[in-house]
């Protein structure tokens, strides 16, 4: 599976984006797709996951109520909308893909995009 994200940019604070990870090859419904992100200076940490087969979502505390996660079967595209960001959410946001299905441990996922740099000013 090759995952490629897009959809990064500057936003002001409150502002919103919508950032996309289109995925090539198969995807089973007992897989999932998370997004995560890394800060500099930290360590990569965990924002949300869909499983892929019944679209149900888990979010990290940090981000629950303003993100949401979502995918498009027929594109093989997982959507992460973004709402009411904050300065504190710039990072650099990566989807990956897990085989083994839920998970908020970045070691379960296999494959990874290549990052897409949100950037909320003040």
């Amino acid at each position: 599976v090759q995952l490629q994200a897009s959809g990064g940019g500057l936003v002001q604070a409150g502002g919103s984006l919508r950032l996309s990870c289109a995925a090539s090859g198969r995807i089973y419904s007992s897989h999932a797709m998370g997004w995560f992100r890394q800060s500099p200076g930290k360590e990569r940490e965990f924002v949300g996951l869909i499983r892929w087969g019944a679209g149900t979502t888990i979010y990290a505390d940090s981000v629950k109520g303003r993100f949401t996660i979502s995918r498009d079967k027929a594109e093989n595209t997982v959507y992460l909308q973004m709402n009411s960001l904050k300065p504190e959410d710039t990072a650099v946001y990566y989807c990956g893909f897990s085989p083994r299905g839920a998970s908020w441990y970045d070691r379960e996922y296999s494959f990874w995009g290549q990052g897409t740099l949100v950037t909320v000013s003040s």
